[in-house]
């Protein structure tokens, strides 16, 4: 899937409601992708190929992506929804599409570009269709910024325009399994979209542009160092407990939800640019609490099987040293020496008092010494 870093169907909202933004973004470290969003990229990459006639429904079982695997599972669950969905929209296999095209707007908005899941002609209709295999956060179509986005480009295309061409209206339908969420506008709707979409490209270069809050803020990767996100939490630190009234209690909640993502977006890059040692003064990464695991069970099993009876040694797997220990204070005995070792489950952001070393990246010095070398 492409994506222009100017603008794209995914950003266009956050570029109108707020052009600022895009200058905020451009100053952020690259975000590392997700689970998440790779098994979203598998399920493309599989539907895309079925739809092209290169790949069927059976022979994409097994395609892997970032070490992730489309299970049968997976299929069931995401896929098979999505090709019922287009079952239902196409009853009679009508519609002559394209699948995972680039468009873009050409000198209207040089280097604004993007990349259609599917986009076809169904009798007068035109259709831009777009794929949602995330369960977290449900996506409407009606006024979708990224169909808009899609559309806009799409008709500026050079081999999409038949598309569009002699269509009375355009639809905009968002299948997210189980559900699909359509919505019918006008070429008129579209093209004061684009303008809109040009206008706020054009205020983003401004050193002033200006900078809003809203549901557009939810993905930005700007928000820890947005002076509209950090006002709000300076705003709602202030707030005194015995001034918030049921009336404004609604009020604060939406800018709470707001708060939440910005701390744990501000946590977020502060743990990745320390991994990468930059500094974040007054911060150091530390070891999480370690737990502790036996060093060599076989040897655990010969030093504690004259204590402890064998039943009572085993669960799957051998019992914890924690485990182990319980039972011998019952017996008013100690854990032998020697048997257990601290092992951390990772690493976590603390401040400079706190009294655990900082962690040092042994690899990563590593890796950088050895592309020195090279």
């Amino acid at each position: 899937m492409l994506h222009s870093s100017i603008v794209g169907g995914s950003t266009a909202s956050r570029v109108i409601n707020c052009p600022g933004s895009v200058a905020l973004v451009a100053k952020m470290p690259p975000k590392p992708s997700s689970t998440y969003a790779d098994e979203g990229t598998l399920l493309h990459d599989a539907i895309a190929l079925i739809f092209a006639g290169k790949e069927t429904q059976q022979s994409v079982i097994g395609m892997k992506y970032e070490g992730i695997e489309l299970t049968q599972e997976l299929f069931d669950e995401k896929l098979a929804p999505a090709l019922a969905a287009l079952e239902e929209i196409d009853p009679n296999n009508e519609m002559e599409f394209l699948v995972e095209t680039k468009v873009s707007f050409g000198d209207l908005i040089p280097g604004a570009f993007g990349s259609t899941d599917l986009m076809g002609r169904l009798g007068d209709r035109a259709i831009v269709l777009d794929w949602k295999f995330g369960s977290g956060v449900a996506v409407s179509a009606e006024n979708n910024y990224q169909g808009m986005y899609y559309a806009a480009a799409a008709m500026r295309t050079l081999g999409c325009d038949w598309v569009f061409r002699d269509a009375k209206e355009i639809e905009i339908i968002i299948v997210q399994p189980p559900m699909v969420k359509r919505w019918v506008t006008t070429f008129d709707r579209i093209k004061e979209f684009e303008r809109e979409l040009v206008l706020a490209v054009k205020k983003s270069a401004d050193v002033d542009a200006p900078l809003n809050m809203g549901s557009h803020c939810r993905w930005c990767a700007a928000k820890p160092t947005c002076p509209q996100m950090t006002g709000a939490v300076d705003r709602v630190v202030k707030s005194q407990m015995q001034n918030i009234d049921a009336a404004n209690l609604s009020r604060y909640l939406e800018q709470a939800d707001l708060v939440e993502q910005w701390v744990s977006d501000v946590r977020a890059l502060a743990f990745d640019l320390l991994e990468k040692d930059t500094p974040v003064p007054g911060y150091k990464l530390v070891a999480k609490r370690g737990a502790r695991q036996w060093v060599d069970e076989n040897k655990v099993e010969s030093e504690l099987k004259s204590f402890i009876e064998s039943d009572l040694m085993y669960t799957k797997k051998i019992i914890s040293p924690a485990q182990a220990e319980k039972i011998l204070k019952k017996a008013k005995l100690e854990l032998p020496e020697g048997l257990t070792v601290s092992v951390s489950s990772g690493s976590t952001l603390a401040r400079d008092s706190d009294p655990r070393p900082a962690i040092v990246n042994i690899g990563k010095q590593l890796t950088d010494a050895l592309i020195k070398l090279q």
